[in-house]
């Protein structure tokens, strides 16, 4: 009877272990891959950006790009007016969206 007893649960405690497995791989697929995939696209805009683009900032700034130092940007965000922004601050989404409402409005 005790022999019984101890396979029932053995196998409850597989079922556990594959239903923890499950939730991790569920947890990394929609969660950890798909950050980590905007991460290493938002590396590759950074290393690609080059004079003379249009492009927004983090926080809304929209300018073209003038001058190019290591990791900052000088932006001219109007005639003669020129701000100098870190690499890091320019946002490929929202350089992106401003794209496509230009391209929006020409049509």
């Amino acid at each position: 009877m005790d022999i019984l007893l101890l396979q029932a649960g053995g196998a409850g405690m597989y079922t556990n272990f594959i239903f923890i497995g499950a939730m991790i791989l569920i947890f990394w697929l929609f969660l950890i891959r798909p950050q980590q995939k905007r991460q290493n696209e938002q590396k590759k805009f950074m290393e690609a950006l080059q004079k003379g683009e249009e492009v927004v900032t983090a926080s809304g700034i929209i300018g073209r790009i003038n001058k190019i130092e290591d990791n900052v940007i000088t932006l001219e965000v109007a005639k003669n007016t020129y701000i100098r922004v870190t690499r890091n601050s320019i946002s490929k989404e929202m350089t992106e969206s401003l794209a496509k409402t230009d391209d929006k409005a020409k049509e």
